[in-house]
């Protein structure tokens, strides 16, 4: 009898089982029934009207789907607006719109480097990072987390070499912010390009949300590229990367996640923009979100718990262990709070903790009950810094 072609996931299953490491999917209902302090919602905009209602408009004149790759059918005008003004909003000369953030990343890193080139990337960067860079047939090295003395060094052994460096802008599980300045520093100093992945500050960093790079004064510089998602603090779907035209123009005509992808939805779209133009018109929206972070760790670690102190929106609390920190979140659920758990192997450091994520429109009295929850279903034994 012929032997089954998928026998092995079996024994995967009872591998991550017996890890404790089996993911599962929980679908939600369409009206919220937990306190959210888990989503990337960071300004509370995805339930908005005038988001809702640009997404449905967008639908109803452009379709459902995008019909086809950008190159074919999938461009609309409504995209090339997005682009125009997403360019403007972050200080960039140009943008090129994708179907996710993921597929941006792939897009910057596979498209502007190549089999012989190098790209020096940060040990705390996102998977869609380390996999555009798997992608990319460069050789990669992976220098120690935020250290740009690293990377001068990494770029010294590599002299006159075709290089980026790559680093996410804010990390997502501790919610620091990278050393931009000092990174910048050593890409010029040896020709290198630097791409940012600013998922995590479009909409929370920089004047009135415009991005982690707009704040440290790199937007717009010939050498600098941005990626970006939609799907944060927009409220919608897709990414974007930015930069220089010459280098949006090498993109259409050869990232691959580019031109073989069907484009994004218009509804998509549509409240992407909706959602850039209420940002621009709400400019405190980006100081909420950092005040509502820096409130909750000052009144998690007053409680005694031990927490990352925020950059962004991103608030992350320490556990003793991976089993107690998978029971402190499912702890929170039942009492109607959602919280991220991150854990080994998720997080190369080897540290558990919860991941809460701050939003601008939370009231304080749902602070309270969330910070609340947290320290009421906190492990017995203590947070410690030095991890598990």
């Amino acid at each position: 009898m012929p032997q089954d072609p998928f026998d092995w996931t079996d024994a995967e299953a009872r591998r991550r089982a017996d890890a404790g490491l089996v993911r599962t999917l929980r679908p939600r209902p369409a009206e919220p029934d937990l306190l959210d302090l888990a989503s990337n919602d960071y300004l509370g905009l995805t339930r908005r009207p005038e988001i809702t209602g640009a997404a449905a408009r967008a639908a109803r004149r452009w379709g459902a789907g995008a019909t086809g790759s950008r190159l074919v059918t999938g461009s609309t005008e409504l995209h090339a607006e997005l682009e125009r003004e997403l360019a403007g909003f972050c200080g960039f000369e140009a943008a090129l719109v994708f179907s996710s953030g993921y597929a941006a990343n792939l897009a910057a890193l596979t498209a502007l480097s190549a089999r012989g080139s190098l790209i020096v990337s940060d040990a705390g960067n996102h998977a869609s990072i380390v996999d555009g860079c798997r992608l990319s047939r460069a050789e990669t090295v992976v220098v120690p987390h935020a250290d740009p003395d690293a990377v001068a060094k990494t770029l010294d052994a590599h002299p006159g070499r075709r290089a980026l460096v790559v680093t996410d802008s804010v990390f997502s599980v501790d919610g620091d912010a990278a050393p931009l300045g000092g990174l910048a520093a050593a890409c010029r100093a040896h020709a290198a390009a630097l791409v940012v992945d600013d998922a995590h500050g479009l909409g929370v960093l920089g004047e009135g949300g415009r991005g982690a790079l707009h704040a440290a004064g790199l937007a717009g510089g010939a050498d600098v590229v941005a990626t970006l998602t939609l799907s944060k603090s927009l409220g919608s779907q897709g990414g974007a990367v930015l930069g220089p035209a010459r280098v949006i123009d090498h993109l259409v005509n050869a990232a691959r996640t580019f031109i073989f992808d069907t484009g994004l939805a218009p509804a998509a779209a549509g409240a992407a923009l909706a959602a850039l133009r209420l940002l621009r018109d709400e400019p405190g929206l980006a100081d909420r979100a950092r005040e509502v972070a820096a409130t909750l760790h000052g009144r998690l670690t007053a409680a005694g718990l031990t927490a990352v102190r925020p950059d962004a929106a991103v608030v992350s609390v320490r556990a003793p262990s991976p089993e107690q920190a998978v029971r402190w979140a499912a702890d929170c659920r039942a009492e109607g709070l959602a919280v991220g758990c991150f854990r080994p192997p998720s997080v190369p450091d080897g540290i558990s903790r919860l991941r809460l994520t701050a939003r601008a429109d939370l009231t304080e009295g749902q602070i309270e009950t969330a910070v609340a929850t947290i320290l009421r279903t906190a492990p017995s034994v203590s947070p410690s810094p030095s991890g598990n």
